[in-house]
């Protein structure tokens, strides 16, 4: 278990929490997640980027009837980092660290 300052910024907690919650191998469209976590384009591009950058997440590119779309998914280091960031809080919760 280890607090990850990368995923407790409230934007990226929201968005690896978001991602958990689709399962294992889910990923899900740029769009849908702005609208799902109510960001701006801006805004949500550069949270990826850094959690991207992580390896926390992947992105991937492609077109759905010659538009471009953009798919989000988290890998399993992120969802490994995500489960040991809860299991820490969990544990603060407890009062596990006094």
């Amino acid at each position: 278990m280890a607090f990850d300052e990368l995923i407790h910024q409230p934007t990226r907690l929201r968005l690896m929490a978001y991602l958990a919650g689709l399962g294992p191998d889910a990923r899900v469209e740029f769009g849908a997640l702005k609208r799902a976590l109510d960001l701006t384009e801006g805004n949500l591009s550069r949270h990826l980027a850094k959690l991207e950058e992580a390896g926390y997440l992947a992105i991937e590119k492609g077109y759905v009837k010659r538009r471009p779309r953009t798919w989000v998914r988290l890998t399993g280091r992120g969802r490994d980092a995500f489960a040991a960031h809860v299991a820490f809080l969990e544990e603060l919760l407890k009062g596990g660290d006094r």
